[in-house]
């Protein structure tokens, strides 16, 4: 190329460059402008809420920008990121963890809970009481080394099925809720899960479900201690005494204790989130709570009791949460209306409806 040809090909590229500059539309910014970071979201109230939080916390011109090194953002998982009814999937794994107990200790064969979970009469198992259940998750979560417990729970994950939709839990995830964990991360934020579940039992997967690494989950902990293996090796082992009970004002708690910043975005779905969305919002500065109701029978289910909704023993959401999140500016998300699609292997919205495994 001669130079008057690469001087006119030289200003041009910058010519193009200051216009694009000019109408806000850079190389970076309209692939921008064509990526939507939340294609499972419709346009709405909830979505509106979520995107302006993010675009003031980020923004340096903003009053309400958040230094990178405070973004947090906590999000309880089941029924916040997957599905929670119609019994957690940990509670699943327990039960079905029962028959290699027995195994290892015959003498609780006879001995309730125990026998009727072997029986495998699922009206019994249903009508177990909460101190039964507790029993039973005790009894099957302990014993063992953390990775030996964290090993079980991976190769469980890979066979269990859910009943509905006959597929892996993991599967069950929802899309939106990926979507806005990667939206946030590609902002700066730092992606906590905060559960009710296990700790140990969650940190064996979330790193690969929700590129959350094990680090950044604070869950119901049970204690541990220190030994050492037959082969010299040192190793933590479960033991049946609670640590850290991560419902309620355990959250908040649980929050201070292992993140130890009061976060500037939380996420959650029932009665057991309430406080740490209320911590949340209590703080000064840009804050966003978030709590999802469950109002979609037909993709997902249906259960509240909030606005009349079939009420539920799993992740209850009553009408005075909803009531004071309304009054103290929650954003409430309804799965009917605010989600495109709830999973990720449903169709593409404009897509043609294939075989989901439902």
């Amino acid at each position: 190329m001669n130079r008057p040809t690469m001087l006119r090909a030289f200003v041009s590229a910058r010519s193009l460059r200051a216009l694009l500059l000019v109408a806000g539309l850079s190389s970076g910014g309209i692939a921008a402008a064509q990526a939507d970071p939340l294609p499972s979201w419709n346009e709405g109230a909830a979505r509106k809420a979520i995107v302006s939080f993010v675009r003031e916390a980020t923004d340096p011109g903003s009053p309400r920008f958040v230094p990178a090194g405070e973004r947090v953002a906590t999000f309880d998982q089941d029924g916040t990121l997957w599905v929670e009814q119609p019994v957690y999937a940990q509670l699943v794994y327990c039960l079905d963890r029962v028959p290699a107990l027995v195994k290892a200790k015959p003498e609780l064969a006879g001995v309730e809970p125990f026998r009727t979970v072997l029986a495998g009469d699922r009206a019994a198992i249903a009508k177990l009481t909460a101190k039964d259940l507790e029993r039973i998750a005790v009894a099957t979560l302990t014993g063992m080394s953390v990775e030996d417990f964290q090993s079980d729970v991976r190769r469980w994950l890979q066979a269990a099925r859910d009943p509905r939709w006959r597929r892996p839990y993991t599967d069950l995830t929802y899309q939106p809720m990926q979507e806005l964990l990667r939206y946030l991360r590609a902002n700066g934020f730092k992606t906590f899960i905060v559960t009710g579940g296990g700790q140990d039992f969650v940190r064996a997967y979330a790193d690969e479900v929700y590129g959350i690494p094990p680090e950044q989950v604070v869950g119901t902990a049970l204690e541990t201690t220190y030994g050492y293996g037959k082969d010299g090796k040192p190793f933590l082992a479960k033991e049946p005494k609670l640590l850290l009970d991560d419902n309620d004002a355990g959250k908040p708690e649980g929050i201070h204790l292992m993140i130890g910043r009061r976060p500037r975005a939380a996420f959650g779905n029932s009665a057991g989130d309430r406080q740490m969305l209320e911590y949340t919002k209590a703080g000064d500065g840009a804050r966003l709570a978030v709590i999802v109701l469950h109002d979609d029978a037909r993709r997902e289910y249906a259960y509240g009791p909030a606005l009349g909704l079939p009420g539920t023993k799993v992740g209850a959401f009553p009408q005075e949460l909803y009531e004071q999140a309304v009054k103290q500016g929650w954003v409430v998300v309804r799965m009917k209306e605010d989600w495109k699609r709830i999973f990720a292997f449903e169709p593409a919205p404009g897509e043609p409806a294939g075989r989901s495994g439902e």
